[in-house]
């Protein structure tokens, strides 16, 4: 890496921001501050060389990371100051001994820490990604030893047991009952849902490891269906991207359009975007790749299925002013070498009208979310689609649930295929100008 290279990294580093663009704060229970916290401050704090877990943001921390929103929601929301957020919903109290787990049983907490040490090295986790999983299986020990008695998770499930397969499915299956009704806080769907997913991984990676002989978690997809409400945000529709092409008339606002709806990135991330970050020299069966360093749940990369004419018209016409500095939208003023996420917003917003969209779409004015929105949707149907499409396979092997089959038949390269065949169509229908 040049010396110039490191310098713009260092500068992007350091004006990291929490991103809050796809948050109705009317909306967030405490347990999506928490994923808040986890997901968007967590990250920007270890970035600055700041721990996570034991050291508390201050109040001018978040002024100058333009986040005092999430402080002003969760008081005005949930009447919670941060203090009593961080000590009561985060549980990050003072703790000199480290981790506090709802077990004393030295081999469950063995288990629990080894599977996050190997999932975060795999997945290249983030540090703060790694402590919601911790949390969420927390959740789940506090639960069993509420349900059972026990806070031994390891015996009922050992190679070498005794006891019936059937006592280690009820031990779990009564844990989640504890959560779904017996304890006096009311989880979210949503967070049943990921403490489920979470402790599935744990007693999967077990058997894969040969500690486990069996997945006592395996068929909570079937016996729970917690129903997670459609989200309050609306999206842009596909007539509405035809529209904002056609309207986009220079090379700048066709990226805008493609970089949100094509690409499925955060109005933060496409007002930062720079040349480095795009990979083009792939293998022939692979698709050209934008890499993020830092992002929701680690390091990210993001398929590009579509626009890279537009992205190769921009880089041409930036090209042309010798003093460019890589960034797709540059900005000559401010702290930045790129400009802000309100400029994206501005930019959007004045396309939108000139595009002829409506004031309102189900209540929202349009703007950068509404229309990453629409990817989002997009891609989301499209799973649904192969996941469809995988049920005769899931039958075959005796599986309930196709992601299983996503999971453990399908190559991870054959997986990431079907689904960018799939996306592809739906991204050309969208963009297609049509008369």
């Amino acid at each position: 890496m040049s010396r110039s290279d490191a310098e713009q990294e260092d500068k992007i580093n350091a004006e990291r921001m929490p991103s809050f663009d796809d948050v109705r704060w009317t909306s967030c229970s405490l347990e999506a501050f928490t994923d808040l916290y986890w997901d968007e401050i967590a990250p920007c704090l270890e970035a600055e060389g700041i721990d996570s877990r034991s050291e508390k943001p201050t109040y001018q921390w978040f002024r100058d990371h333009d986040a005092r929103s999430f402080l002003a929601a969760l008081r005005r929301h949930h009447d919670r100051p941060f203090g009593e957020f961080w000590d009561e919903d985060l549980e990050l109290g003072d703790d000199e001994e480290g981790y506090t787990w709802e077990t004393t049983d030295d081999a469950t907490i063995d288990a629990l820490e080894q599977f996050l040490s190997r999932r975060q090295s795999r997945y290249s986790l983030a540090s703060s990604s790694v402590d919601a999983l911790r949390t969420r299986l927390n959740l789940y020990v506090r639960a069993y030893q509420e349900a059972n008695g026990t806070n031994d998770l390891l015996t009922p499930i050992q190679r070498d047991r005794e006891n019936p397969a059937y006592e280690a499915v009820d031990a779990c299956y009564a844990a989640f009952d504890w959560l779904n009704e017996g304890t006096e806080r009311e989880y979210s769907a949503q967070t049943l849902q990921r403490v489920r997913r979470v402790v599935d991984a744990w007693y999967q990676h077990l058997v894969g490891r040969r500690i486990a002989s069996m997945n006592p978690a395996s068929g909570l997809y079937d016996e729970f269906k917690w129903e997670v409400e459609d989200s309050p945000t609306p999206s842009l529709s596909a007539s509405h991207i035809r529209k904002l092409m056609q309207a986009a008339g220079t090379t700048r606002e066709q990226l805008l359009v493609v970089a949100l709806a094509g690409w499925g990135l955060r109005a933060s991330e496409v007002a930062a975007l720079h040349v480095s970050q795009f990979h083009r020299d792939v293998p022939e069966d692979d698709v050209p790749f934008i890499m993020f360093k830092s992002r929701k749940n680690g390091p990210g990369e993001v398929s590009l299925l579509y626009g890279m004419d537009v992205f190769d018209f921009r880089i041409d016409e930036l090209a042309e002013d010798e003093t460019w500095a890589g960034y797709l939208f540059p900005s000559s003023q401010g702290k930045t070498p790129y400009v802000t996420r309100d400029t994206i917003r501005n930019w959007f917003q004045n396309l939108a009208l000139e595009a002829g969209l409506p004031e309102r779409i189900e209540g929202e004015r349009p703007s950068p979310q509404l229309c990453r929105r629409f990817w989002y949707d997009t891609y989301t149907a499209v799973l649904e689609g192969v996941l469809e499409g995988v049920d005769e396979i899931a039958a075959e092997q005796g599986s309930s649930d196709p992601r299983v089959v996503m999971q453990n038949y399908l190559s991870d390269s054959r997986s990431r295929r079907v689904r960018r065949e799939f996306m592809q169509e739906q991204l050309d229908e969208a963009f297609e100008e049509r008369t």
